[in-house]
């Protein structure tokens, strides 16, 4: 194989690409994987089904059922990965001995094994307040019109700000705190400015809290619609885009939060024209926001290249977001995983010069050539170099350590 990379790096030169200076760049790229794919979303309240418009699909065998199990299935799925990583935590995450403890008052005690964890395997941490899947959130969480409740999830959410800075400070890597709640209304509303003045004042109580951006980030989150939320979702792109404008926060892009015709990928440039940096949360909607595994298919390609083609690397924090229980989990992380690392690597395998130049220049068929020509290089040999490199396995090798696991440890689970 290492004379079809040679063979690769020869052809790639050929317009001007440089393969090595492509996987060097790749290497500080991070990808936030979140932890919610091994076990459904299930955390660890035992607090009933999922709500708020989420919903996994699928039952196969072999769930994690406990923290040690997911812990354990992360650390292997992140032997299949390649590249740099990060893992993404939801609050129902926390570890609480069996204690009660509601979500307003979780403290960064009940996260210290998954700092551990993180320290363990040289990653960085990011974290989301649950504003679901809880008795509190069933008539609305920061947009609610009782007091109480509004109040409830304020505290739960600025307390997730705080246990994300303390990520932050024990890791020594900045934190990204997402922000996404599930209000809306199911049937046509009379009145949609209230809610949405509440949720902008519940926002900036939230915040109110200065932290040290060198620990925490703050995203917050825009949706098109859910279930239960068909008529109406109150925290809309065009509340977020304001909110993250007019306060300096990260707004979070989540490629299945919009339209069926719409792509996240034309709105990075955009976004990035009025703030600072952004968060993504890729993922693969299939006519409504269902959350497939990430494919390698042409939407996550032009996200990879608007990334890259603009030096976005720093500005905007790629994270995944997707959950299958019709397929063995890890092979559902992994492959998901793999192939945004693969869309990247793609993106900076361009003839970026060449490209730049044609189009400057008005030469558009120059353009396209190089485009379509592209498609048919010898990315696979770069990859797997890559993947060699990063000491994991590639193409159906994958397959085999993962059915090897589902044998040893999946399949022994009740």
């Amino acid at each position: 194989m290492s004379k079809c990379f040679e063979n690769a790096k020869e052809c790639y030169a050929s317009i001007g690409v440089d393969v090595e200076a492509a996987i060097n760049r790749l290497n500080e790229i991070p990808v936030s994987l979140h932890c919610w794919q091994g076990d459904d979303v299930a955390g660890f309240e035992n607090s009933g089904s999922l709500d708020g418009g989420l919903a996994v699909t699928g039952n196969y065998p072999g769930r994690a059922r406990n923290a040690e199990e997911l812990r354990a299935d992360i650390a292997k799925m992140l032997t299949l990965v390649p590249g740099s990583k990060r893992l993404n935590l939801h609050a129902i995450y926390a570890e609480t001995n069996g204690e009660k403890v509601e979500r307003n008052e979780l403290e960064t005690k009940h996260f210290a094994n998954w700092i551990e964890f993180a320290r363990e395997q040289r990653i960085g941490l990011d974290f989301n307040p649950t504003c679901f899947a809880h008795p509190l959130a069933v008539n609305g969480t920061l947009t609610s019109a009782d007091a109480g409740v509004r109040k409830f999830w304020i505290e739960h959410a600025a307390a997730c700000r705080r246990i994300a800075a303390d990520f932050g400070k024990a890791l020594n890597n900045t934190c990204v705190t997402n922000i996404w709640i599930p209000d809306g209304s199911k049937d046509v509303l009379y009145d949609r400015l209230a809610p949405r003045q509440r949720l902008m004042d519940s926002l900036d109580e939230i915040f109110s809290e200065k932290i040290n951006p060198k620990y925490n980030l703050d995203a917050v989150e825009c949706k098109l619609f859910g279930i239960g939320a068909e008529s109406c979702t109150f925290g809309s792109h065009e509340f977020y885009m304001g909110y993250a404008v007019s306060r300096g926060k990260l707004l979070c892009l989540d490629a299945g939060h919009f339209h069926p015709t719409e792509v996240i990928s034309d709105k990075i440039s955009s976004t990035l024209l009025y703030l600072d940096d952004i968060l993504l949360h890729v993922s693969r909607g299939v006519r409504w926001d269902s959350d497939h595994v990430v494919c390698f298919d042409n939407e996550l390609q032009a996200i990879a290249s608007e990334i890259v083609r603009h030096g976005f690397e720093k500005r905007v924090h790629i994270g995944l977001d997707y959950f299958d229980a019709s397929i063995n989990r890890i092979a559902a992380w992994s492959i998901g995983a793999r192939n945004m690392y693969k869309a990247l690597l793609c993106a900076l395998l361009e003839p970026a010069e060449m490209l730049a130049e044609a189009e400057k220049s008005g030469d558009y068929s120059t353009r396209l050539m190089l485009l379509e020509e592209l498609k048919t290089l010898p990315f696979g040999a770069v990859w797997h170099e890559y993947c060699k490199r990063n000491n994991v396995p590639c193409g159906m090798a994958v397959m085999d350590e993962i059915k090897e696991y589902e044998k040893n440890v999946l399949s022994k689970r009740n």
